[in-house]
């Protein structure tokens, strides 16, 4: 629970990465050493919509493989909740996005082609309000808007290709290996280069900041969060002195962009909308998690609720019972997370976390059953239904488990976890086919596509000919063979 991501090649090898596969997209690291660089293609010269698509799919992969992910399925259902209530005020051309939780507390976000949008743990803990949240996301959702990366991309046409060249081969080294030894391959002379590649310019900057402001107030949210946001990290930066943010390497900050984001801002509405409150039980969980021992979140906890004015603080309340969960004091966690549920009956965190502690006392009855009754309220419901899968398999229920995880994989495709986890249950129910169905759509998500397509020659073995399985398992090896074949080509 408190793994910490301690930066940190991961978040320069992501950026990093994201700037420069479209270049591998174009013609391959031996092509970029020997000629100019390619068309990036696109109206206006930009990239296009379907090398955008191929650039989210790699860079996914490239995720999924180097860096610590939160799986946490209530931190994940909250941040997609956030960033579909901003989604449709975002002029964005492809609103099917693709969401990543980095498990690190330093304070760091970024979007990329293909529609990846993607923030550490350390957001949270960094935004005191749901305002400042929202405004990076906006923020973000305004760079792929506005298709900045393209047309820094665009502009990199001019660089020497030796020195995109070294650049792609460091990246390349640094997803095979999973360590900094790319990093270090592109040190030194190109340093310099690849810092001005990765910093979004000032006017792509300020257009991001006024675009995302507009998406605040369509969304109903409070534009004012971002030059709050934006002082948080201004203050940071002068407490941490040389190690500024993550964020502010790729994000560069000035007093008077924060000044003329102050201003912008104070031409809405002043009408300062409430945070809803799951964002700051989610922040509460995070904070439990970041923390050094188990220990010390209860110690904290503990003195944050004997201030006067957090008696009634839901949220500090449900910290201090996800604390006692983490130092197995369940009877104390149990006690709270009652409480919680009598004030508000139907909050859904609150029956998950109370079932989870149920899972760690083994009391597996118990939870399953205060777990049924909330799904029947909430079908569908992920959160609910990952964790009423946690417990049949805890219980030996493989078949059980294999079915609520099949419904999740259907409408969360891209969530690599769950298809890993069903392969666990279908083993346990003895269903071979199902194991290498499973297996087969993590090794995809993953960029293992030989993996992927020696578990479905496996799955095909087994299945009579001319079955209905059978045959959509023939067509998912078939697309497979067909992205091998054009990765090799």
């Amino acid at each position: 629970m408190n793994r910490t991501d301690r930066q940190n090649p991961v978040c320069r090898f992501l950026t990093t990465l994201a700037l420069a596969i479209p270049l591998l997209l174009s013609g391959g690291f031996s092509h970029a050493q020997e000629s100019s660089l390619p068309s990036i293609g696109g109206s206006a010269g930009l990239i296009s919509g379907q090398q955008e698509a191929e650039i989210g799919q790699q860079v996914m992969a490239s995720i999924r493989r180097s860096a610590p992910q939160i799986q946490d399925p209530l931190i994940y259902d909250y941040l997609h909740a956030i960033t579909y209530k901003l989604v449709p005020s975002a002029p964005l051309d492809n609103r099917e996005l693709k969401l990543v939780l980095i498990d690190s507390p330093a304070l760091n976000a970024f979007a990329v082609p293909g529609g990846i949008v993607g923030v550490n743990g350390g957001l949270f803990l960094n935004a005191a309000t749901e305002q400042q949240f929202a405004s990076v996301m906006a923020h973000e959702l305004a760079h792929l808007s506005q298709r900045h990366f393209a047309r820094r991309m665009e502009q990199q046409e001019t660089s020497a290709p030796l020195t995109l060249a070294g650049m792609i081969a460091g990246i390349v080294l640094s997803a095979v290996t999973q360590s900094d030894i790319g990093i270090a391959a592109i040190a030194g002379t190109q340093a310099l280069s690849i810092q001005n590649m990765l910093a979004y310019s000032r006017a792509h900057e300020q257009e991001a900041d006024r675009v995302g402001m507009e998406i605040l107030a369509n969304a109903g949210l409070d534009p004012r969060g971002m030059p709050e946001m934006f002082e948080i990290m201004m203050r940071q930066n002068r407490l941490q002195g040389n190690q500024m943010p993550e964020y502010l390497s790729t994000h560069p900050l000035t007093q008077n962009r924060v000044a003329d984001s102050r201003n912008r801002a104070e031409q809405y509405p002043d009408e300062r909308i409430r945070d809803g409150q799951e964002y700051h039980l989610v922040r509460s969980r995070l904070q439990v998690r970041y923390a050094s021992s188990a220990q010390l979140a209860v110690e904290t906890f503990e003195d944050y609720l004997a201030r006067d004015d957090a008696k009634r603080n839901d949220a500090i309340r449900y910290g201090l019972a996800v604390a006692y969960q983490r130092n197995q004091q369940y009877q104390k966690a149990e006690r709270i997370l009652r409480e919680l549920l009598d004030s508000s009956p139907g909050r859904i965190t609150f029956q998950v976390t109370l079932a989870d502690v149920m899972l760690d006392q083994k009391r597996y009855e118990d939870a399953r059953t205060l777990l049924r009754q909330a799904l029947s309220r909430n079908p569908r419901n992920y959160p609910i239904t990952w964790t009423l899968a946690e417990i049949e398999i805890a219980d030996g229920n493989g078949d059980t488990a294999a079915g609520l995880l099949r419904d999740l994989a259907r409408r969360l495709p891209e969530r690599e976890q769950i298809w890993l986890r069903l392969a666990e249950a279908e083993g346990m129910a003895r269903n071979i086919v199902g194991v290498h169905r499973a297996r087969a759509e993590y090794y995809a998500l993953m960029g293992d596509l030989q993996s992927a397509q020696r578990q479905l020659r496996q799955a095909q073995e087994k299945l009579p000919a001319g079955s209905a399985e059978r045959q959509v398992v023939n067509e998912r090896l078939n697309d497979i063979t067909d992205r091998l074949q054009a990765r090799r080509g």
